[in-house]
């Protein structure tokens, strides 16, 4: 019998941890290979965690809730081969994992010294987790302060271990500033330490101050919610937003769409909706205005040569997932089409994965689908813009005919771009949505599918 540790698997770019939400199977309990182990959370998507081994759950190392690091063992899993030595590694591996937390132990003293380090220049649009987030809004540690806390994860952001080692040396930083006060009183020093203690303080006296009236009912965010808030917070703050709005006249798309829809669902058994028509119209207009397709990283512009279109789709808890579709200017409709699909039924049912939810460059949503005309959609960092569908309407409209012009009813929709004014300019924003009109009003009606 040999004994393999099962390790927090990546679970996508750019997750770097994963909270442990439910473990699905007891010490003792005889689990097959590629069998759902436990359930865990990241800050994209909740998912189960298959096991890489058949075997007997000989130990579980982590607890429920716990945040674990991508690649830190959880669980030990007895499997049914001969040991032929490759226990031994396993073995070592774990003091060897656990090392680098043992170094910092025993030069406690010097850790202060290594965490009191402050970047010289904010980092400004960098990616917080909501870990991170909670427990700076806990510790009353603002934005501003946190963009200015050195990161040792992935292109610099701040982890959980960061944040703590901060913190740590902020409780202390007071007490050493006393010292110096004592050896060598300044005018200068005394209002260092009013001015590291106010933050601190600031939590516990405001939270007394939440006070209810009247026939009301108190609500807890779910985990996702607060996710959810905490973005929209941090997009809005991050981006200055601007908002261009274009109204198409769509009345061929849904003359199109009449005629193909039952065909398409009887022959490939899936729906033809107005979505990845109004998709392939946004890539197109892309690949005209590449610089929509970008993000900011501090100081710099990066230009996604690939164009990855998110879509925002319902959960059943009401909540709103952004999956998107990898690479979509190499898809004809027909690939569009599907690939929608398949993403809105696995959203659906909560079958998304985070790879599902990772690498967007642009997203749309359809605010049409619940009714509204138009909107102004918050953009998804580090995206730089979004595009929102409304409703499509009958209008009586001025239809311009070879023998003169006269009034029909036509389908309008309006198109509701925002962008991030930090590298968007209004002409630009405003030309690219004028473009995915274009391109809408422009459909060719002669195509089959």
């Amino acid at each position: 019998m040999a004994l393999v540790e099962m390790v927090m698997p990546k679970m996508g770019e750019s997750i770097m941890e994963g909270t442990v939400l439910k473990w699905l199977k007891n010490i003792g309990d005889t689990i097959e290979q590629d069998e759902s182990v436990l359930e865990v959370a990241t800050d994209k998507v909740d998912t189960e965690v298959p096991a890489i081994q058949g075997g007997i759950l000989q130990e579980i190392l982590v607890k429920e809730g716990d945040v674990v690091a991508v690649g830190a063992p959880i669980a030990v899993i007895a499997t049914d081969r001969e040991d032929t030595g490759s226990a031994a590694p396993a073995a070592t591996e774990t003091p060897a994992a656990a090392a680098p937390e043992a170094v910092p132990q025993q030069n406690a003293a010097a850790a202060p010294a290594e965490t009191a380090n402050r970047l010289d220049q904010p980092a400004a649009g960098r990616f917080y987790s909501p870990l991170v987030l909670n427990i700076a809004r806990e510790e009353g540690i603002s934005m501003q302060e946190l963009e200015f806390i050195p990161g040792t994860g992935s292109e610099g952001r701040v982890s959980k271990k960061d944040i703590l080692a901060y913190i740590e040396n902020r409780s202390n930083a007071p007490q050493q500033a006393g010292m110096q006060v004592n050896n060598a009183p300044t005018p200068q020093a005394q209002p260092t330490v009013q001015t590291q203690q106010a933050p601190a303080a600031a939590p516990a006296a405001s939270k007394p101050a939440s006070s209810y009236s009247g026939n009301v009912e108190i609500i807890e965010m779910d985990r996702m919610r607060k996710m959810i808030a905490d973005r929209m917070v941090e997009s809005v703050r991050v981006s200055p937003h601007v908002t261009s709005f274009v109204e198409a006249d769509v009345t061929n798309i849904v003359n199109w769409r009449n005629k193909w829809k039952d065909i398409y669902k009887k022959r490939e058994g899936e729906n033809l909706t107005f979505t990845p028509i109004m998709i392939e119209a946004v890539v197109k207009a892309i690949k005209d205005f590449p610089m929509i397709n970008v993000s900011v990283d501090g100081g710099n512009i990066i230009r996604h040569k690939d164009i990855n279109v998110g879509m925002a789709v319902a959960l059943p808890s009401g909540n709103l997932i952004v999956p998107n579709i990898k690479k979509a200017d190499l898809m004809n409709l027909n690939g569009l089409i599907k690939k929608v699909n398949d993403l809105a039924n696995r959203g659906r049912t909560n079958k998304l994965t985070p790879d599902d939810l990772s690498g967007g460059t642009y997203t749309v949503s359809n605010v049409g689908s619940f009714g509204n005309v138009m909107g102004t959609p918050i953009i998804m960092q580090p995206q730089v813009a979004i595009l929102a569908l409304g409703a499509i309407k009958k209008k009586p409209a001025v239809v311009e005919t070879p023998e003169g012009d006269l009034i029909g009813i036509r389908h309008f929709m309006f198109l509701s771009h925002s962008y991030d004014h930090r590298v968007v300019d209004g002409s630009l924003g405003g030309m690219f949505v004028r473009r995915v009109a274009d391109y809408l009003e422009n459909f060719d009606v002669t195509q089959t599918i």
